[in-house]
């Protein structure tokens, strides 16, 4: 973790929904495009040339091979891999000042980084930890009242300015204040609600373990839209972070960890209309 209160270029991982660790924003916005198409890709995927060498792509697909432009090293391997399979679907995507150097210009896709950047920061820290209890009707093993302590990870995307995305006392500070609702809550969904006063909800439902019907305290009960999982709850520290995030922010994404190497990521586009 940084050091100071701000994150910037070298404190950035890029993550895609398979769990790689990609080099790049670019990596990450071609496997979000790729996913979103429904293409199946194999990340930093190994090539067997002619004479015995292997190389490794960016991105293969069934369709074809996509490769980042970003330095010398890039344009021999791109050229390499012309060479190797000219009839084959190669497309290069870099820099004008990269891709310039190339003949096949036909093949390549140019952006620009100078105008606008585009930056993936990940928030993690032990005061983002909370505890709660929560009734899973739907999943034999988890119909009974229980407990987890989860730990939470935020991840933030958006425009950055002079390769700052967001300042991250701030964030931290905004991270903080959503937890603390959620801390000590007995979630559960709310078609379960029977019936409610003042000062309780009654909780009815009939699970594999029996039935159950309980009276809880309004302020120590969350009702969910939803079952109570973890993806539900990642959902809703998204919705609950969304309107305190700064305008630059384009997309949040949380992690929760329930228990050892186990737990949910979702990640959501922002919309401002």
């Amino acid at each position: 973790m940084p050091s100071g209160s701000a994150i910037l270029d070298s404190d950035f991982r890029y993550i895609d929904k398979k769990g790689n660790l990609l080099r790049s924003r670019t990596e990450l916005s071609i496997a979000e495009m790729l996913a979103f198409l429904g293409t199946d890709y194999q990340y930093d995927a190994p090539i067997i040339l002619k004479d015995g060498r292997t190389l490794h792509v960016d991105f293969k697909t069934d369709k074809g091979i996509i490769e980042v432009i970003d330095d010398e090293n890039d344009i021999k391997k791109f050229k390499e891999l012309k060479q190797e399979s000219p009839d084959a679907r190669i497309i290069a995507i870099g820099q004008p000042k990269i891709a310039a150097k190339l003949k096949e210009l036909d093949d390549v896709v140019l952006y620009k980084t100078e105008e606008v950047q585009t930056g993936s920061i990940f928030i993690e820290d032990p005061s983002f930890d909370f505890d709660y209890a929560h009734i899973l009707p739907l999943v034999e093993k988890c119909s009974i009242l229980h407990g987890h302590t989860s730990s939470v990870m935020v991840e933030l995307v958006g425009e950055m300015k002079n390769n700052l995305l967001v300042d991250f006392g701030e964030a931290k500070k905004i991270i903080k204040e959503v937890i603390a609702v959620l801390d000590h809550k007995f979630f559960i969904n709310r078609k379960y609600l029977a019936r409610e006063d003042g000062l309780h909800y009654n909780i009815a439902f009939d699970g594999p373990k029996g039935r159950f019907d309980l009276q809880m305290p309004k302020n120590t009960t969350y009702l969910l839209e939803g079952e109570a999982t973890v993806e539900n709850l990642s959902t809703e520290i998204i919705r609950l972070l969304v309107p305190r995030m700064p305008k630059n922010i384009e997309a949040v994404g949380v992690y929760i960890y329930e228990g050892y190497n186990k737990g949910a990521h979702i990640i959501s586009k922002i919309s401002r209309s």
